[in-house]
């Protein structure tokens, strides 16, 4: 009677032990859970704008590089991204082909730096999204406004100012080489200063 009293006893032990260790195994599976971009799903898209009747000019960078530290919320994840966005990308569907060469030689090529464009982005404790922008060998905050779709999809729109990054006198070069291109019926031609920036990062949760 004792031995199948002690044999019970052992088989209870045994269960309850590996209930244990299943649940601590369960715990340590989830706790290693964290946040990833998705690959490929990044987008930075621009608009800028001609002519005295401010017509848009739209854009895209279509590769972007970036480097950030998994975390367990998404907002945690994005919080420190460093990016780099290699100015060879840009596309702006010209159907010319005269476009974008006429940019990169024009605008980005008379600066400083610019084979990439460098930022990293930050939230404060409200919440509050900056990028911080390298570009002609100048850093600059911009400040983002941004939105969350279903807690893992970032959508951020900011206004660069180029007077900021010391860009204006590359801006002069790209108008006086697109002149007749941004001049409305008024007869003047004009590159605006302001550009605007939009941005999307989805991301997903992964467990290491």
């Amino acid at each position: 009677m004792k031995k199948i009293q002690l044999v019970t006893i052992g088989l209870l032990v045994l269960v309850a032990f590996s209930c244990k260790q299943a649940k601590k195994e369960a715990t340590e599976k989830e706790a290693v859970q964290a946040y990833s971009i998705v690959e490929d799903s990044t987008n930075i898209r621009f608009t800028a704008y001609k002519t005295t009747e401010k017509k848009p000019v739209g854009g895209t960078f279509t590769k972007v590089n970036y480097s950030y530290t998994s975390s367990d919320t998404p907002l945690e994840t994005l919080n420190g991204l460093n990016f780099s966005i290699p100015v060879s990308s840009l596309f702006t569907n010209d159907t010319t082909n005269t476009r974008d060469p006429k940019i990169l030689h024009f605008f980005f090529g008379v600066m400083d730096q610019t084979e990439f464009l460098k930022g990293s982005l930050a939230f404060d404790a409200d919440k509050n999204c900056t990028a911080t922008l390298s570009m002609n060998g100048v850093p600059v905050e911009l400040p983002l406004e941004y939105e969350v779709v279903g807690d893992t999809h970032f959508n951020f729109s900011g206004t660069m100012d180029l007077k900021k990054w010391n860009a204006l006198d590359a801006l002069a070069s790209l108008n006086k080489a697109c002149e007749q291109l941004h001049t409305g019926p008024d007869g003047v031609s004009k590159t605006w200063e302001d550009v605007a920036v939009k941005a999307s990062i989805l991301l997903e949760k992964s467990s290491d």
